[in-house]
């Protein structure tokens, strides 16, 4: 099992963000999340978004350490990658 995590270099309602993905399936994403007691409200289509106080907690359960390019390149390699809806995507902005 490996999953993989950003640095918190993502903002978002006065906090920074990261996102923990899996090359392999949502399946293990979901239980590695569980296992963090991350909630389910977390994930965002193909990753969790974990706050940066979470950040540590995700390492030390085991994340590999990438950047973000890498993050999304794993998520594209794997076929896990899904884009969001345009409306959903409109309205983030």
């Amino acid at each position: 099992m490996t999953l993989y995590i950003d640095p918190p270099t993502w903002p978002g309602h006065g906090r920074m963000w990261s996102h923990l993905v899996s090359d392999v399936s949502y399946d293990e994403l979901h239980a590695f999340a569980q296992k963090l007691d991350v909630p389910r409200r977390a994930f965002d289509g193909d990753h969790y978004d974990l706050p940066a106080h979470r950040y540590a907690d995700a390492v030390a359960a085991g994340a590999l350490e990438v950047g973000s390019r890498e993050v999304v390149r794993l998520l594209h390699a794997s076929g896990l990658r899904r884009r969001k809806r345009q409306g959903a995507q409109a309205r983030r902005m």
